[in-house]
């Protein structure tokens, strides 16, 4: 029972959550839907943790895709060795992941420390960035101590499927038996995750910003300049 729960039951009602909570939120909170942007407050660290944070965690999710959504026989079929695989899993997946830790914790440690932006911050957007901390925390540690380029133990085999089977409606939950606890944990986690993105800033996620490298640049003015220029 509890394996149907963990990788039957939990993740339809996570992805459940998410598609309800989103349509939700965009029908009668549509207003909220973007981040708002804090760099009126603090400029310094945003503009290092927040492009850190966006590449590594754009290049992890299509990394994911790569290694969780696209089967193995792919590969073989276009000629990428297993080898080959691990290798660019590992390094790409390593940067990636580096680069996601590194902008999460300089966008938590501006949120402590600068005022404005502390005051500013939701319960939600704490939540947020911690709960991503964690979940990226725990795949760059299996990437350095268990899921190096020997590979031991292969996602594609177990995961993969599993994940796959989800979407065909025929969910193969044994496949995940004899997955290592801290995997099962990162898929759990991301799960959770997923369900919880409706009710936080994680919300423009699904925002595809196809008109944004031609939208003007927002200018901000301090009050200071219209009192100089009255008086």
């Amino acid at each position: 029972m509890n394996e149907v729960f963990w990788w039957v039951i939990f993740p339809y009602a996570s992805l459940i959550i998410m598609i309800l909570g989103l349509l939700y939120r965009f029908a009668f909170r549509q207003l909220s839907w973007a981040a708002p942007s804090t760099e009126f407050f603090e400029k310094k660290w945003l503009r290092i943790g927040s492009p850190l944070f966006h590449v590594g965690i754009i290049a992890a999710f299509f990394g994911h895709i790569m290694g969780i959504v696209i089967p193995m026989e792919f590969y073989h079929a276009i000629g990428v060795s297993d080898d080959v695989y691990h290798f660019g899993a590992f390094y790409g997946g390593l940067t990636a992941g580096l680069m996601t830790i590194a902008g999460l914790i300089i966008l938590l440690f501006r949120k402590i420390v600068y005022n404005p932006v502390r005051v500013h911050a939701s319960f939600s957007d704490y939540y947020s960035v911690i709960a991503l901390l964690v979940i990226s925390g725990i795949g760059v540690y299996m990437m350095l101590f268990q899921n190096d380029t020997t590979q031991e133990f292969d996602y594609r085999t177990s995961i993969g499927p599993w994940f796959r089977s989800l979407f065909a409606l025929d969910p193969q939950y044994h496949l995940m038996t004899s997955v290592p606890f801290l995997f099962k944990l990162h898929t759990l986690l991301g799960f959770g995750l997923f369900a919880s993105i409706p009710f936080t800033s994680l919300v423009h996620f699904y925002s595809v910003p196809v008109t944004y490298p031609a939208r003007a640049p927002q200018q901000y003015r301090s009050r200071s300049q219209y009192k100089k220029k009255s008086s």
